[in-house]
Formats: C-alpha cells, structure tokens, sequence
C-alpha cells in the first residue's frame, strides 16, 4: 500500500492521477498546506523540503519501506516500480525525461508565480510580476503547443507518459493563470484527450483537501 501525502494543488493531482492510472492502491493522507502541516516534524523526516507531495511505499525495492519525495522523482519511482508510462527503450526514456524536467523547471514554477501574485495586492509589484510571469507562462504553452501538433500525446506514441501526467496537473489550472486555452488548438485537443481518460477523472476527483 502506498500512502501519498498531499494537498489538492497541481503537484498533488500529478501523483493521484498516475496512481490511478497505473492502478496501484493508496491511501491519501492530506497535509494541509494553508494551516502549515507541511512543517510538522514527522512530516519533514521524509519530506526535507517541506513540500507536498511525497509518499510512503510499504512494498518498496526488495519488499522494504521507501519514502520519496518531489513530484518529478514520485512519477519515475512509480513508473519504475510497475513499469508503466515510461518506454523501455532509453531513446524513449530520454523524451519523457525531458518533457519531466521542463514541466519541473517551467511549466509549473512560472503558472506558480502567476497564482502567487494574484493574491497580491494592487499595484506596481503585482502589476510588474504578473506581466512578467503571465509572459513566461504563455511562452511555455507556445512550446507545448509546437509539440503536440500532429501528436496525440508529448513524449509518446498511442499511450501517455508520466510527462503527460506531470504537465497536465498544471494545465488543469489554466483558467487561473491563463484563461482560455482557445490560443493553443493543439494543447485544448490533449487536454481534452487526457480528461476524458477514467482514470485521470478519478485521479482528479479523489479528495486531496
């Protein structure tokens, strides 16, 4: 049984919906972020960097207890583990890691920032760091949408990758820091394919917090 640490955001969502697509069982224990439980010391001995989410493995490598923690690294451990949405071959392996590490190093960290300065009050901070960051989102959904023309999928051909799952826990909050996804055809048509999948639509659905 996997026990998954979260919080209903976008890095949470990315970790439900892969275990629900690859069918693994897990229990959810939510970590309320906005009372600060993320800081709580039995929480940080397997999470150092106070961030959700993270998980616990009882069914680990050689039938031991594992614990891992950031998004990115939970995805590869999982489809390691069940040997699911990552291509065997390392040509394969290579385009998933990428597309991983640009949505780690992108397309996550810069919607983000969107989100955080909304919350700000009016004024020329607020004003300077949305310009700045809404610039940056909409050039990473550029990119995506150059990708997916003509692909069903962003690193993958016929099924999806733990790419997918980790991009599309932040697509589902378009609306916040983009709006409309009518700008980028290709991206709406994969956002679509991907909801429609029963397991993504639970792996959203399932309480977080």
């Amino acid at each position: 049984m996997i026990t998954l640490y979260t919080w209903n955001t976008p890095n949470g969502r990315k970790i439900s919906v892969a275990l629900e697509e690859m069918g693994l069982p897990y229990t959810v224990k939510v970590v309320d972020i906005t009372k600060g439980e993320q800081f709580d010391p039995e929480f940080l001995k397997f999470s150092p960097n106070n961030r959700i989410p993270a998980i616990i493995d009882d069914e680990g490598p050689d039938g031991q207890p594992i614990t891992v923690f950031e998004s990115g690294a939970i995805l590869l451990y999982l489809a390691e583990k069940t040997g699911k949405f990552l291509p065997a071959d390392l040509r394969g392996r290579v385009q998933v890691w990428e597309w991983l590490m640009w949505q780690m190093g992108g397309f996550g960290p810069m919607p983000g920032q969107v989100h955080h300065f909304l919350t700000r009050p009016e004024g020329p901070a607020r004003d300077y760091g949305l310009e700045r960051y809404r610039t940056e989102t909409r050039r990473l959904y550029g990119v995506l949408e150059r990708r997916l023309a003509g692909r069903d999928f962003v690193a993958t051909e016929g099924e999806p990758s733990i790419a997918d799952f980790a991009i599309l826990g932040w697509a589902w909050r378009h609306e916040r820091h983009l709006g409309s996804l009518d700008e980028f055809p290709a991206v709406a048509a994969w956002y679509a394919r991907m909801m429609a999948r029963p397991a993504v639509a639970k792996g959203f659905s399932v309480h977080l917090g």
